[in-house]
């Protein structure tokens, strides 16, 4: 493959041109990067996240209907909150990328990767709704009382003249 030179071009200044073109969409990448965190907050207002442009958490505020929602509840809407929220900066890092290098088999392969739209996602977030029945943890095995063991098996006597057992 013939680097695309330009008239009068070496192949040293041809370099340089293409260092500098990669430095500046790496800091046009960075910049658009920057801006796309999400902020979003659940329908009752009870839950707001925000999150940075690689999907870690930056903030989670607890508004006051949040203690009335009960532990199960609230997780489910801490969940779901969260989940919108790293869809939301998903689709705003593909969106940055589009724009900085346009379309084509990178900007697919990132968009690939983004976060399932609600329904589509295989956790089932209702779970996390649900008062849980019992205690969760282990129990311990219960030995059954003696008289429900099996007794023992005992060797059969022994005659004096066995031939089967020449010991």
């Amino acid at each position: 493959m013939e680097p695309d030179l330009r008239e009068g071009e070496d192949l040293q200044h041809f370099l340089e041109r293409q260092a500098r073109q990669m430095q500046e969409r790496a800091s046009e990448l960075q910049e658009a990067f920057s801006s796309a965190g999400a902020t979003v907050t659940s329908r009752d207002g009870s839950v707001t996240v925000t999150l940075a442009p690689n999907g870690g958490l930056r903030s989670l505020q607890l508004g006051k209907r949040a203690c009335e929602l009960g532990p199960a509840r609230l997780t489910s809407v801490i969940m779901e909150t969260v989940g919108q929220a790293q869809r939301e900066t998903a689709r705003a890092v593909a969106s940055s990328l589009e724009s900085v290098i346009g379309g084509g088999q990178t900007l697919d392969m990132v968009r690939s990767f983004l976060p399932a739209e609600p329904g589509e996602s295989e956790v089932d977030l209702e779970k996390f709704a649900a008062e849980p029945d019992e205690d969760p943890r282990p129990k311990p095995p219960v030995a059954p009382p003696p008289s429900a063991r099996p007794a023992p098996r005992r060797r059969p006597e022994r005659e004096e003249d066995d031939e089967v057992n020449p010991w």
